[in-house]
């Protein structure tokens, strides 16, 4: 079974401030795209890493990698919905399509070989999976004013990570038919499964496995990945 990572890094990631896309700031040292991209190819299951970059980010891709070869990037769009679509696309066209591709955000490098073990299992019996954390605060919904509308049943919410796995063949034929009936600005891939009507199961997720959105996710991440040795 081939099985492939798509890191989506095509964002400007402009909340972490920084004056570049927050996935190419050195983090411990290496850019935060390195740091996913080895986490992903670490796992002795996943063979090669699709990164999807915005048009104008190819100098800071290039030097974020540090000369790992990959295959070349895939330009991303507007959306991320789009910008995998781009990706899943581009693996299509390749001389080998994975059977299974974990599709991950630049912004999430501390997924482990345990996270994924798990998502890989979940697909021996659904379509896809996603790792997903309970939610412990009171969740409302509101209406375009603010009011409260509704208090959701927070046991049955879940806070969704990436990497989110699929049968590749599956996600493809999900993200086209959501193209073609011009359905867009869903957020994450299993909302774009769910719409085909596939089998999607949430496996436990994990919190060190948090998105680096602000200036502070940045100073915690970097804390973590600094050599002990401060090198």
């Amino acid at each position: 079974m081939r099985i492939t990572a798509l890191i989506v890094a095509a964002g400007d990631g402009s909340r972490a401030g920084g004056g570049i896309p927050k996935q190419f700031r050195e983090l411990g040292g290496k850019s935060m795209l390195l740091h996913t991209v080895e986490a992903l190819l670490s796992h002795p299951a996943v063979e090669t890493a699709q990164v999807v970059i915005g048009p104008t980010h190819a100098n800071l891709y290039l030097n974020a990698l540090l000369g790992l070869p990959l295959p070349e990037p895939v330009f991303g769009a507007n959306t991320r919905q789009q910008s995998v679509f781009n990706g899943l696309q581009a693996l299509a066209r390749g001389d080998a399509p994975p059977d299974v591709v974990l599709i991950h955000d630049a912004a999430r490098p501390f997924a482990t070989h345990a996270l994924i073990d798990r998502l890989l299992d979940a697909l021996n019996e659904h379509d896809g999976a996603v790792p997903g954390l309970p939610v412990v605060d009171t969740i409302k919904q509101v209406d375009e004013t603010g009011r409260i509308t509704a208090t959701l049943p927070r046991a049955a919410l879940r806070a969704v990570q990436t990497p989110q796995a699929f049968r590749f063949p599956a996600i493809l034929d999900a993200h086209r038919q959501a193209a073609e009936s011009g359905a867009v600005g869903m957020t994450d891939d299993a909302a774009v499964a769910e719409r085909a009507g596939l089998e999607v199961v949430v496996v436990k997720g994990d919190p060190a496995n948090f998105k680096i959105t602000t200036m502070e996710d940045i100073a915690r991440a970097d804390a973590l990945l600094m050599p002990e040795d401060g090198a």
